[in-house]
């Protein structure tokens, strides 16, 4: 696809560069560059509050108009959530295809998304933003063309009349609760089998894929963009005692996300409420690591599950010099996803959880029951499994789920 060329608009409303400020204005570079687009230039204004009609006063707006004709822009990205009137205003100035930071997010997931869970979620969200800014939009979504802002939907569908759309919003709400419903199943199933279960959540880019395919040697999408993962991936790892759990690669976090996206969302992000053990990604060299960090703590407590146990894991040591390293929580572990000491200390870190949460048992199993001894070591935490000579049995020692159905037989 070619790139587009872009103009990033940003109203600071606290009169100074503020660490918050300049940090959501490069991430916004970031997510203009994962949509396929060149930042060409960053107009910034202080302001009390954005503009209630063209978010940055009228002179501005001659100012970067003027920047578009030169440098023929394709596309200028605000930095906030516009309303429909504030959009249409912009547009007619600068006659140019404008979107807020809330439609580009909603576009990359519109390209990103591969399951048909993942592309039913997105055209709902996009749907959802768009049914309140209809109004008088007509003539700028004829204009927009294709590119950046335009993935999804599309503008011909989004031109329709508002029950048109709600229809289809319904139609989408009823598919979407069949896939659901098939979700539920398989983590139900899960559940029945008593799969001890492990979700990777991270602020988006931290690093989470990469580390999910190297602790199950699978091959999902990992790459240097913002939200490489959109659908989540469920695969089985094995610990080093021998244990199976299910483990869940889930979409990046990111500040400011779309309201629409959090609540058509919902359904993948319940993966990790019904985690065991949350995995919490952390790029250590993001210039904004602690706000990553609050972000996804805060997403968590919206989605009730920071209560589930959690270990941080400080990703991409490689990056920084591990000696001024402070850790903000605990328990947690510095890694580079790249080195296999380090994959085993997050694998030993999981048991020592799993040993707080699972109950301890001991039993002897007589030699020539195999069955048995395998199945402990697949289902169980072993820690310990000797031979006894005289009792010809297994002395075996570890922890185990105490609702699993091999609870009858360690207590026979």
């Amino acid at each position: 696809m070619d790139i587009e060329k872009v103009i990033i608009i940003a109203v600071n409303t606290e009169q100074t560069m503020s660490e918050r400020f300049v940090y959501s204005v490069e991430e916004l570079k970031s997510l203009t560059k994962t949509a396929d687009g060149e930042v060409m230039h960053l107009i910034t204004q202080n302001r009390k509050s954005p503009h209630r009609a063209t978010y940055v006063g009228e002179g501005k707006l001659e100012e970067i108009k003027e920047l578009c004709e030169t440098d023929e822009i394709d596309v200028v990205i605000i930095n906030d959530e516009l309303s429909g009137s504030q959009i249409r205003n912009i547009t007619e100035i600068l006659d140019v295809k404008v979107i807020d930071r809330s439609q580009l997010i909603l576009d990359i997931f519109a390209s990103r998304a591969r399951t048909k869970e993942g592309k039913l979620q997105v055209e709902l969200a996009q749907y959802a933003y768009m049914l309140p800014r209809l109004h008088g939009q007509g003539a700028n979504l004829s204009r927009l063309g294709g590119g950046i802002g335009t993935r999804g939907p599309g503008e011909t569908k989004l031109e329709t009349d508002r029950r048109h759309i709600q229809k289809r919003m319904d139609e989408l709400k009823a598919r979407l609760d069949v896939v659901v419903n098939q979700r539920e199943q398989y983590r139900l199933n899960r559940k029945r089998n008593k799969l001890f279960q492990i979700a990777i959540v991270g602020y988006t880019n931290a690093g989470k894929s990469t580390l999910f395919n190297k602790l199950t040697s699978s091959d999902s999408l990992q790459e240097d963009k913002l939200f490489a993962t959109l659908d989540p991936l469920t695969r089985k790892m094995r610990l080093k005692s021998g244990l199976n759990v299910a483990i869940t690669d889930t979409v990046g976090f990111i500040q400011d996300l779309p309201t629409a996206l959090i609540a058509a969302f919902r359904s993948t992000l319940e993966e990790v409420k019904e985690a065991d053990l949350i995995l919490h990604v952390i790029d250590v060299n993001a210039p904004d690591k602690e706000d990553h960090e609050k972000t996804v703590l805060q997403l968590l407590e919206e989605l009730d599950a920071n209560e589930i146990p959690l270990i941080t894991i400080y990703n991409k040591k490689d990056l920084i010099n591990e000696e001024n390293f402070v850790a903000n929580s605990q328990p947690s572990l510095l890694v580079s996803a790249f080195e296999e000491k380090d994959l085993d200390k997050i694998k030993v870190s999981i048991e020592e959880r799993i040993q707080d949460i699972w109950l301890p048992y001991s039993i002897f199993v007589e030699e020539n029951n195999g069955n048995l001894l395998s199945r402990l070591q697949n289902v169980t935490l072993v820690t310990k499994e000797e031979y006894v000579e005289e009792a010809f049995s297994y002395k075996v020692q570890g922890f185990v789920n105490k609702n699993h159905p091999i609870m009858k037989e360690i207590k026979e």
